[in-house]
């Protein structure tokens, strides 16, 4: 039988059971707050722990400290180096940029610009290209609808039957045709002599637009609601508005019937013959003796 554990001994073991507590070492944790066991049995109790602490000889191992939070801010990682996109190059400029209007422009620019035109669906019956005919600085520019088959067979604009009775109205205004200028809304012929579509206006007005921005005529006068609708933007019929002044940007313009018009109906001579000599008094000109036949 073991001898009695002295009472001082037993204050050691229970010193040390505390400190071991401390330390987070669970078993004597659990037999220090066992009482039962430290009632019922406290000398066994005492001995086996002694005898524990003399067989073990390694050291107690502590609980390992967390390691210190880094509180410096990452550095990010450089990005590698890349050259700057390019700026995306500024659209060309348009043949009809400025309201159609072009420094330094000319009628030969812009029939080099117009080339051997395929625009519009115009240009798969045509033979010639009609692009104008005149004076290049003529006071007096008249535009009419659209080549007729004896203008795509010349290339040259009203050289027909409504050309021939132009040309007369013409010299009875004192004038000749050298002296005028001489152009079309489309510069193609329509197939059978139809009013040009609005697609083929709009592809080829443009041109129309250079033209008579270069030529800055005093006096437009328009042959036939196609020249005058479309330089007026309008739809109104030519009779609303046929034989009065109107303004096109620096000219004055006046609209009246078109010479194969009054090839049809004759009775309408004389009130062309009135507008006429409206532009007759603005451009300071004397007539002829007699009206145009």
């Amino acid at each position: 039988m073991p001898a009695p554990i002295q009472e001082s001994l037993q204050k050691k073991v229970a010193d040390r059971l505390a400190f071991y507590q401390d330390l987070g070492i669970a078993p004597f944790y659990r037999d220090r707050h066992d009482e039962s066991v430290f009632q019922e049995q406290p000398v066994q109790s005492a001995q086996s722990a002694v005898r524990s602490t003399q067989i073990s000889h390694e050291e107690p191992t502590l609980p390992k400290p967390l390691p210190k939070p880094n509180l410096q801010k990452p550095v990010p990682a450089a990005l590698p180096k890349t050259a700057p996109l390019p700026l995306p190059a500024p659209p060309a400029p348009s043949l009809f940029d400025a309201d159609d209007r072009i420094a330094d422009d000319t009628l030969l620019r812009i029939r080099e610009d117009l080339g051997e035109c395929t625009r519009c669906k115009l240009h798969k019956h045509r033979h010639t290209i009609v692009f104008g005919d005149g004076n290049p600085q003529a006071e007096l520019v008249f535009v009419g609808e659209g080549p007729g088959a004896d203008e795509d067979a010349q290339g040259l604009p009203f050289v027909g039957r409504a050309g021939k009775l132009l040309t007369q109205m013409i010299e009875a205004m004192g004038l000749q045709r050298k002296d005028v200028y001489i152009c079309n809304v489309v510069k193609c012929r329509p197939p059978e002599n139809r009013t040009p579509e609005e697609d083929e206006v709009g592809a080829c007005s443009p041109f129309l637009l250079r033209q008579l921005e270069v030529i800055s005529p005093k006096v437009i006068v328009c042959l036939g609601a196609v020249a005058a609708k479309m330089l007026l933007k309008t739809n109104r019929g030519i009779s609303q508005f046929r034989g009065q002044w109107l303004d096109f940007r620096s000219s004055k313009l006046m609209a009246t019937y078109h010479p194969a018009y009054l090839l049809r109906n004759p009775n309408a001579k004389p009130e062309v013959w009135k507008d006429l000599q409206k532009v007759m008094a603005v451009l300071g000109l004397q007539p002829k003796k007699g009206k145009p036949a």
